[in-house]
Formats: C-alpha cells, sequence, structure tokens
C-alpha cells in the first residue's frame, strides 16, 4: 500500500498505471471520438472508487474498467441520438411559417438539423467495417470470445491508439504530447510541467492535435503490412524522443526526468510485447534498457552531470544491461542492422565494459561508422568524433567537431562547443577552450548543464 493510500485507492492507481491505454483504446473504438472517450474512461475509473469500495477489488480490474467505460460511451451516444431525435419538438415554429414540422424547403427544419442522421464518426474513414454501437446489444467483455482473442483485441486496441498518437501528421512535440495524455494516461497538468509551459498552453496544444486527428481523418487501425514500415518508423523516433526527453531533459533545473524516461521503457515493453518480431522494436527496447540501466550515476549529489569515465559502475542496473544484449543479439541478426539496433549496439558495450578504459572504443567506432551510412545526422557524426578522439587522439576527434562546427547544421547545438572545449582542454589549449565553453553555456538551457560547463570554464581560469 502506498504512503497515505488505501487498498482500494492503490488497487485503482495501479490500474490506472497498467490499463489506462488498454481501456481508452477499446472504448475509442466504440464512441470514434477522442474526447467523449476520454470522458467515459475518468467516468468509469471515479465510479471504480466508489463500487471496488462496496464490493471488493474485481479480479480483473482492467475488464471491469473497460466494461465500465463501454456502458458509459453507449450511454452517452444514445442520450445524444436521442436529443437528436427530440430536438425539433422543443423547437416552437414562428407564426406564418406553414406547420412547424418541415422547412420551406419540405425536406428539414431551417436550422439545418438533419434528425435523420447518424453520429458523425469523428476518427477515421472505417465505420462500414463496425458495428453501430447504438443499435445492436451492448458488447461485453469476453462474450463469445476466448482469453486469446480477447487478449489479441485488447493488443490490438492499444497498439491502434499508440499509431494514432504518433501519426505522422502531426507534429513531433505534438505526438509526444498526445501519447503522454493518452497512451500513457498522464494528465495534462503533469504533461505541462514535463514541457515547462503552464497548463492551458498545453491542454490547447493537446486539443489541437486531436482537432487535426480529426480533420485529416487519420483512421483508428493498424497500419497495413506494405504500410507498417513507414509507420512504425515515427512510433519508434517518438518513443526514442520521449525518453530521451527524461534521460537529459532540454531545459529545467533537473538534468533528468526518471518518470518521463520510465514512461518511455514501459511504452518500448508494451510495443515489443505487441510487436515481437520487429527487430528495430527490439534494438530501440535494449537501447532504452542499456541506457537507463546508469541512471543512478548519472548525476553527482550536487546535481551536475558525471561523465562517464566517473561513474561508479558497481551501481549500474546489471540486469537491465543483460536483458538489454539479449535484445541486441536479436536486433542486430537476420539481415543489415537498422538505426537503434545500432544505436542500443554502442549503448550495450559501453553499459558492459567493465571500467571506462577497457571499453571496444574501436568496435563503438566501427558502429558509428555503420550508424552513419544509415542515419547521415549531424549529430552522429558529433558523437562519432568522442569515439575519433579516444582512438585515434583528441587532435583528430577536434579535426572532425571543426568540420561540423563549419557544416552549420549544429550551430544551435550546445553539445558541439561542449565536445569542443574538452577536446581543446585535452590538448592543453585553455583559452580556446573558455571560448568554446562559454558558447556552450549561451547555448544550453538546462541548469545542471549550465552549472557542470561554468565548473569547467572556472577550470580554464575564466569564469562564466
Amino acid at each position: 500500500m502506498s504512503p497515505g493510500g488505501t487498498p482500494v485507492r492503490d488497487a485503482v492507481e495501479d490500474a490506472h498505471r497498467r490499463e489506462w491505454a488498454s481501456v481508452l483504446a477499446a472504448t475509442v473504438r466504440v464512441t470514434r471520438d477522442l474526447d467523449l472517450a476520454e470522458e467515459c474512461v475518468q467516468d468509469a475509473y471515479a465510479a471504480a472508487l466508489t463500487e471496488w469500495a462496496r464490493g471488493g477489488v474485481p479480479r480483473r480490474p482492467g475488464a471491469w474498467l473497460t466494461t465500465a467505460a463501454r456502458h458509459n460511451a453507449l450511454d452517452a451516444l444514445r442520450r445524444a441520438r436521442t436529443l437528436r431525435s427530440k430536438l425539433h419538438l422543443l423547437i416552437e415554429p414562428e407564426s406564418g411559417t406553414g406547420t412547424g414540422t418541415e422547412s420551406e424547403t419540405g425536406t428539414e427544419p431551417g436550422n439545418g438539423w438533419n434528425p435523420g442522421a447518424q453520429p458523425e464518426p469523428r476518427i477515421g474513414t472505417e465505420t462500414g467495417t463496425e458495428r453501430d454501437p447504438g443499435t445492436g446489444p451492448e458488447p461485453r467483455i469476453g462474450s463469445g470470445a476466448g482469453p486469446e482473442a480477447r487478449r489479441a483485441a485488447v493488443s490490438d486496441d492499444r497498439l491502434r491508439l499508440v499509431f494514432l498518437c504518433c501519426h505522422p501528421a502531426l507534429a513531433p512535440a505534438a505526438r509526444i504530447a498526445l501519447t503522454l495524455r493518452l497512451v500513457c494516461g498522464v494528465p495534462t497538468a503533469d504533461v505541462a510541467r514535463a514541457f515547462l509551459v503552464p497548463e492551458p498552453t498545453m491542454a490547447a496544444r493537446i486539443t489541437r492535435a486531436k482537432k487535426k486527428i480529426v480533420a485529416a481523418r487519420i483512421p483508428f487501425r493498424m497500419p497495413a503490412p506494405d504500410e507498417l514500415p513507414n509507420r512504425l518508423d515515427p512510433v519508434l523516433a517518438t518513443i526514442h524522443l520521449l525518453f530521451t526527453t527524461g534521460h537529459t531533459a532540454p531545459t529545467g533545473p533537473a538534468l533528468t526526468r526518471d518518470d518521463i524516461a520510465e514512461r518511455a521503457l514501459d511504452l518500448a515493453r508494451t510495443l515489443y510485447a505487441l510487436l515481437p518480431d520487429e527487430r528495430e522494436v527490439r534494438g530501440l527496447l535494449a537501447l532504452l534498457l542499456a541506457s537507463h540501466a546508469r541512471r543512478a550515476t548519472r548525476t553527482t549529489p550536487a546535481g551536475r552531470p558525471s561523465l562517464l569515465e566517473a561513474q561508479d559502475r558497481t551501481t549500474w542496473d546489471r540486469d537491465a544491461v543483460a536483458e538489454a544484449h539479449r535484445l541486441v543479439v536479436g536486433a542486430l541478426r537476420g539481415g543489415s542492422p537498422g538505426r537503434y539496433g545500432l544505436q542500443a549496439a554502442i549503448a550495450s558495450l559501453h553499459a558492459s565494459a567493465p571500467t571506462y578504459a577497457e571499453t571496444d572504443w574501436a568496435q563503438i567506432l566501427v558502429l558509428y561508422d555503420a550508424l552513419l551510412v544509415i542515419w547521415p545526422s549531424p549529430v552522429v557524426a558529433l558523437n562519432r568524433a568522442v569515439a575519433v578522439a579516444v582512438v585515434d587522439g583528441p587532435a583528430t576527434g577536434l579535426a572532425e567537431v571543426e568540420a561540423l562546427e563549419q557544416d552549420g547544421r549544429l550551430a544551435a547545438y550546445h553539445y558541439l562547443p561542449a565536445v569542443k572545449a574538452d577536446l581543446l582542454r585535452r590538448l592543453g589549449r585553455s583559452q580556446d577552450a573558455a571560448v568554446a565553453y562559454e558558447r556552450a553555456i549561451a547555448l544550453a538551457d538546462n541548469d545542471a548543464e549550465r552549472a557542470f560547463l561554468a565548473d569547467r570554464l572556472a577550470e580554464t581560469g575564466r569564469r562564466d
């Protein structure tokens, strides 16, 4: 039981963490309306607090919540349809406009309302394949389907929701916000805090993303097999970006946001459970596990970033490192490795090395070379330059960094002058290093990183 909690409240909170996405996804399939589905699911969780206190926690909380949310959705849809069918009776005809039952055109009331119209589906274009939730018997969890079929249906719904939130029509930031809100069940206020924006701003951003889904008529369905490669990439990129946001917060006072990183890790685990044969899904989960395994040592007691060479490796999560290694083997097997498989292999080599000096830097450089071929990103090139500096010396690494500096694509990326400053410091060029540290401090938005860079600047004899 959590401190200050009760068994029922703890059970509801646990069901929220574990079941939110599944319950919401199943309800969206009924309503085809994200806002309505959210309201119905929230009401189901609120009802659980009362009903479970009275009758006990059900054996399958997720099934109970799904049934309750679906009933709420069906009731809401029936009320809406009844209102549409009765609304014309409440309209008093104006004198001289005829019988009041028909407009002058004789086809429908003059306000444009059509009493015979069905609820307009707000998500998707597949209404022909779905039952009308207001016309048939209410669906019951488990009716007419075996356990495997039920599990498959729940998994499919949850995966549909993930693909909906990560649709390429949405901007990357909107995908993350929507994924946090809908798939992870994070309250809008907490999403706003994660992005360091006011709650109304985040609420408006999420609302715009939902409207974009409706306006673009993005279907609530799994991509077809031939669509999957292109549609899976934005999902993987969204989860990776979400993890990166927690692993190293781009803004704010702290270096890390473990709560966000762990939600991304949970999402990667979910995706792997749903798509175990996708090698890049395996690679992404391995990458996140190997990176998150070092979380306890990534900051000093003062909250400053702790460099890899200074971290106490005995406190790393060895179970996570071993799991990542097993996944990496599977991600690299069976064809040309993908972006996440290669990144995971690099992270796994770092995590499994007994010491910084004993790290297989030559192999890491080979992996960066391969990664740069399939993902020619300047950020990858900068990370490769760090490996070059270890293998071939800081002068060679510095030449790679200065070439990237001339390229210009990383002009606003504070890690470029930070890496350059570190290499200049190792070469004994303190004054040049100081200039680079000052540039990095000016570009950095995270307070912990700024403090770390200021400490390094002070070591050169200059101060920010």
